[in-house]
C-alpha cells in the first residue's frame, strides 16, 4: 500500500505579515483593528459599500477591472479618494437625494476590513474565516491603483476609446458607477434580500 507524505501545513499569518504585504507591495496604508488588519481609505482610495446583491449587479451591467471586496453579504468598490465627499451631491444630483438606498462610502479617517492578500495564508485575528473579507477583483502589486478607479472625469478630458464618456479605460466614471448602484439598490430593497440576490445571481460565499 502506497503512502502518501502530506505537504507541510502552512501557519496561519499573525495579521502583520498582510499588513506588510499592503505597504509593501500595494503601499498601502495598514493598521491593526480589534478584528484584524484594516486598510485606512481617504488616503490612495476611498470605498462604496451596499449589499453585494446589488453590487454584483452593478459589476455585471458595468465591468471593468477596478478593485473590489466581499464580505460576507457585503460587498466594498474601492473609488478615488476623494470620493466620499462628492456622494451625497452625486445622490441628490442623480434624484437619489432622500431615499433609504443602504449605500454608504468610507472616506478620510474610515477603516475597511482588509482582505486576505492572494497567495497568503489566512489570519489568526479574523481574515480568511467563514464570512471574513476576501477579494473579488484582487489589486495589483506594483501598480498604482489610482488610475484604476472610478472618478469623476476631470475638466475637460476627452472620452476613452471604446468606452462610455467620461469612463477611465478599466473602470467607469463615479456618476454612472453611482447611478447604478444607487438603481440596483434601491431594486433589492423593494424586491426584498433573497429576491434581490436571485435576480443578480448573487450568492454569498459559504466555507469550503
Amino acid at each position: 500500500m502506497a503512502f502518501t507524505v502530506p505537504l507541510p501545513r502552512v501557519p496561519a499569518d499573525d495579521g502583520d505579515g498582510h499588513a506588510r504585504w499592503y505597504a509593501h507591495e500595494l503601499g498601502w496604508a495598514a493598521a491593526r483593528g480589534p478584528a484584524g488588519v484594516e486598510l485606512l481609505t481617504g488616503l490612495r482610495f476611498d470605498v462604496l459599500e451596499l449589499p453585494a446583491a446589488a453590487g454584483a449587479a452593478v459589476l455585471r451591467r458595468l465591468g471593468g477591472h477596478w478593485p473590489v471586496a466581499v464580505e460576507g453579504r457585503r460587498m466594498r468598490m474601492l473609488v478615488a479618494a476623494g470620493s466620499a465627499e462628492e456622494l451625497p451631491g452625486l445622490l441628490q444630483w442623480l434624484e437619489w437625494g432622500g431615499i433609504a438606498l443602504d449605500l454608504t462610502v468610507l472616506g478620510a479617517g474610515g477603516r475597511m476590513p482588509a482582505p486576505v492578500p492572494p497567495g497568503l495564508p489566512p489570519g489568526r485575528s479574523g481574515s480568511g474565516s467563514p464570512g471574513a473579507a476576501v477579494w473579488l477583483r484582487p489589486p495589483l502589486p506594483g501598480r498604482e491603483v489610482e488610475p484604476t478607479l472610478p472618478a469623476l472625469p476631470s475638466p475637460g478630458a476627452g472620452p476613452v476609446a471604446g468606452t462610455a464618456p467620461g469612463d477611465r479605460g478599466n473602470a467607469p466614471c463615479l456618476v454612472r458607477l453611482v447611478d447604478s448602484a444607487a438603481t440596483a439598490c434601491h431594486r433589492v430593497r423593494l424586491l426584498g434580500a433573497g429576491d434581490g440576490a436571485a435576480l443578480s445571481g448573487w450568492r454569498p460565499r459559504t466555507p469550503s
